[in-house]
């Protein structure tokens, strides 16, 4: 079973920013892992990292328990 892990970024993300018509996520898909490339509005960056990263790291928690389910690595990366 494959998971859709853009879906998933894709909510969480548009439920901590200000402006979610900005959310775009571009996914990258290998054999073994996904890239997932997520772009927010620049006034909306700070609410999608956090104080010291703390929501980045949460959202990449997250991504990693199905990831591990099926044997795969999911790589989050915050573009600006």
């Amino acid at each position: 079973m494959d998971y859709n892990y853009k879906e998933l970024v894709y909510y969480i993300a548009r439920s901590l920013v200000d402006n979610p018509d900005k959310v775009e996520i571009n996914e990258i898909e290998g054999e073994k892992s996904t890239i997932l490339e997520l772009k927010v509005a620049r006034d909306d960056m700070g609410k999608i990292i956090g104080k010291h990263g703390r929501i980045a790291r949460a959202i990449r928690a997250v991504l990693n328990v199905p990831a591990i389910k099926n044997r795969k690595r999911v790589v989050l990366e915050i573009l600006d």
